[in-house]
């Protein structure tokens, strides 16, 4: 559908007018504080032809217009300014991000609560296996007669161990007679391909009459199902009550319940398949296959969360947000993220002097 440069300039004052002031916007308002220098009568027209095309909605007859789904998706393709952050918001979140966090609950938890009181939006932040982790090692280590320590290297350079109580004795020879042979038949295996003929077969195989086959694979299983799992975090629900558009008590409690289980990010669109590095996705109101979320858009960006983890963090809010504003600071702050973590719990100075800048943190160097 052919658009013309004057509908697009139109089009991007409505949007612009209607995130700043959550009220359907008039041929005049724009006429005298866009300053596109364009007639109130153009302006009119214009509005009706693109309410007609699909991009504007006209909530009541005498009102003015509002954009719609299709309206905010064009703003978001082709209208909008890329923004810069200021130097206080850089400052703000380079603090929040240059202290040391160590744990990825915490990681989550520390982006998401940063990211919601930044855009005072409900945030959530997702960490997930890029890929299938499997086991590339064992070992197995003879403490003594009763105690040995299963040790597992993983496709993604992490080391997994466990030390393991026998009621009974158990030989060294043992211990290394199953180390070989977890070595040979359960190295870069995901959790389906470990079968119950798999395990009888490894039993026959060592001669095992004491279980240890079952203990070591056990450990395998718990270590493989840990691994593979999701983590999700959600913060700032509240932040909806600030929004016009949930000033209805029933609209924003379907909306914060539906937030308050973390295990619905999951589900959101692009959530499961992470874009590339610092990649923002937008969408928008009825592009949401959750019902609950078919009067809201979702914006997010991905980053690496390293070890072969790539994590993505977003906001909720209302189709009237503002996209560009939301999306630089979602942005910055998954830029951000992937260099941390690649890094160290600690930004070097060199990153730091750019981020505190506002320069292009993807250069090299």
């Amino acid at each position: 559908m052919e658009i013309s440069e004057r509908k697009k300039k139109i089009l991007a004052a409505i949007v612009d007018e209607y995130i700043s002031t959550a009220e359907p916007v008039g041929s005049k308002t724009i006429a005298q504080n866009a300053g596109l220098g364009f007639s109130s009568a153009t302006i009119r027209n214009e509005m009706a032809e693109l309410t007609a095309m699909g991009f504007l909605e006209q909530p009541h007859t005498s009102a003015g217009r509002v954009p719609s789904a299709a309206g905010y998706r064009l703003y978001v393709n082709e209208l909008m300014h890329k923004q810069r952050l200021s130097l206080e918001e850089t400052e703000a979140i380079n603090r929040s991000m240059s202290q040391k966090m160590l744990e990825l609950d915490k990681i989550l938890s520390d982006v998401g609560n940063l990211t919601s009181s930044l855009t005072n939006y409900p945030a959530l932040a997702l960490a997930a296996p890029s890929e299938p982790v499997t086991i590339k090692r064992f070992d197995l280590i003879y403490v003594d007669a009763n105690n040995f320590i299963i040790v597992a290297m993983l496709s993604n350079n992490a080391v997994k161990n466990k030390l393991v109580h026998l009621p009974f004795s158990v030989e060294r020879e043992m211990t290394q007679k199953l180390a070989t042979v977890f070595n040979a038949s359960f190295t870069s295996l995901t959790e389906d391909k470990i079968t119950e003929q798999l395990i009888r077969t490894t039993e026959r195989s060592v001669n095992d009459s004491y279980s240890l086959v079952a203990v070591v694979v056990g450990f395998v299983l718990e270590v493989l199902t840990e691994t593979k799992n999701a983590s999700a975090y959600v913060a700032g629900t509240t932040n909806l009550l600030r929004q016009p558009e949930f000033r209805d008590p029933d609209k924003a409690h379907e909306l914060m319940s539906y937030l308050s289980d973390s295990s619905h990010v999951l589900d959101l669109p692009g959530f499961g398949e992470p874009g590339g590095d610092n990649e923002v996705r937008v969408i928008i109101g009825p592009e949401n296959a959750a019902e609950e979320l078919k009067d809201s858009s979702v914006v997010m960006a991905s980053y690496n969360a390293g070890d072969g983890t790539r994590g993505i963090i977003g906001v909720v809010g209302p189709t009237r947000m503002d996209y560009s504003r939301v999306a630089a600071k979602l942005s910055y702050i998954a830029a951000g993220l992937s260099k941390l973590l690649d890094c160290g719990p600690e930004l070097p100075p060199k990153l730091q002097n750019k981020l505190i800048k506002g320069d292009d943190i993807n250069e090299q160097g």
